[in-house]
């Protein structure tokens, strides 16, 4: 069946055809489209490789990148019949890095506290709470994804930048992907590596990751869920960060399985423990556990290298009947070490973790406006 393609809106991006024939994978390179010149392209697919009824969106290599109309809205699906042998389509616009972000959709973000108080610490930290821009018009309880590095998740005066969370969660809202609190814990500063490092003395004298983790899950958990609808058992809590986030974010969930199930880890600083000594709790029956791992061919320590290595260690641990894991790595041939890329991973890693898809939003979007009608 062929497929035709015009669109004005041109730039230097390749363009891909996705559907329910190959898993909605938004840049397989077996879809890649023929271009013809600046506003036409085409592909040829053979018969035997579609199903009878196709369904089918066209993107510029991501979700991020997909066809929008021309008031930036989502576009349903296109439907054919792979007896029509050919179809005619035109794309008005595309996303591009998940913009253009719409405000009406943007989370309700508060401070919890400006020195919130952690006795393990005894010290003041600030933390912040990102919640579904809905979320005073509704009686609805969420889960919880708790995340490290504040300073860097939504902050526009960033010496480094920012993961653009605000951003990235109102785009997921708009495709019915943002039901969930953020909590946001700000990073110590000066002490931010050795309340991320756990025990390791040879990295930093006076590793506090210990103390740290109890006041995220004995004292910030407890608070939240006291203060806010929140969904409190592990199956809806998560914790995630980047670099030595990711790795306090690892021992949390190796540590305290029983209160979080669901790891975004970013780039992990897997440096600091290269044979993988992690402690592990056994118990009666392992917990299942869902690890998402991003990292960046071009970052430095051997990331890729290391983020396999990991992986066959989680195996392990799983054959031995600690865990019960479920992974998904992600690579980024481009990937450095820095927030733009993190930023780029988040709303990927937010629809693994909490919506178990990595499939086309829309259909998601009208599962969840189906299941809020008969719920």
């Amino acid at each position: 069946m062929k497929f035709n393609l015009m669109t004005l809106d041109e730039d230097d991006r390749d363009v891909y055809i996705t559907g329910n024939f190959n898993a909605w994978n938004p840049k397989d390179p077996n879809f890649k489209m023929t271009k013809i010149d600046n506003a036409h392209y085409f592909i040829d697919i053979a018969d035997e490789k579609l199903p009878d009824i196709i369904e089918y969106k066209f993107t510029k290599g991501g979700w991020g990148n997909v066809e929008i109309d021309k008031y930036d809205n989502i576009t349903a699906n296109k439907k054919v019949k792979k007896t029509d042998k050919e179809s005619n389509n035109k794309v008005e616009k595309w996303r591009i890095n998940w913009g253009p972000f719409k405000k009406e959709f943007f989370p309700n973000v508060e401070l919890i506290d400006e020195a919130f108080y952690s006795p393990q610490l005894d010290k003041t930290r600030k933390v912040w709470a990102l919640l579904p821009y809905n979320y005073h018009e509704t009686e609805q309880d969420y889960p919880v994804l708790y995340l490290q590095d504040a300073q860097n998740l939504f902050n526009e005066s960033s010496a480094f930048g920012n993961w653009e969370i605000d951003k990235k969660l109102a785009l997921l809202a708009e495709y019915g992907r943002g039901n969930l609190i953020v909590i946001a814990v700000e990073h110590g500063n000066n002490d931010r590596i050795k309340e991320y490092i756990f025990d390791n003395e040879e990295v930093t004298e006076g590793a506090e990751g210990k103390k740290y983790l109890r006041f995220i899950t004995d004292t910030l958990k407890p608070f939240v869920d006291k203060n806010y609808r929140t969904k409190k058992d592990r199956d809806n809590t998560g914790i995630g960060g980047s670099s030595l986030g990711a790795l306090i974010s690892i021992y949390a969930g190796f540590l305290y399985p029983e209160v979080y199930s669901k790891l975004m880890i970013f780039s992990p600083s897997l440096w600091v423990e290269p044979n993988n000594d992690f402690p592990l709790m056994k118990f009666s029956k392992a917990f299942y556990t869902k690890v998402y791992l991003y990292g960046g061919a071009k970052e430095g320590s051997q990331m890729v290298e290391r983020i396999e290595k990991f992986e066959t260690a989680l195996q392990t641990w799983e054959l031995q009947d600690y865990f019960n894991f479920e992974t998904k790595t992600s690579i980024n041939d481009e990937g450095t070490h820095q927030e733009f890329y993190w930023s780029q991973e988040f709303p990927r890693a937010i629809e693994w973790l909490y919506y178990d898809t990595l499939e086309d939003p829309t259909t998601i979007k009208k599962q969840t406006s189906t299941t809020e009608k008969n719920g």
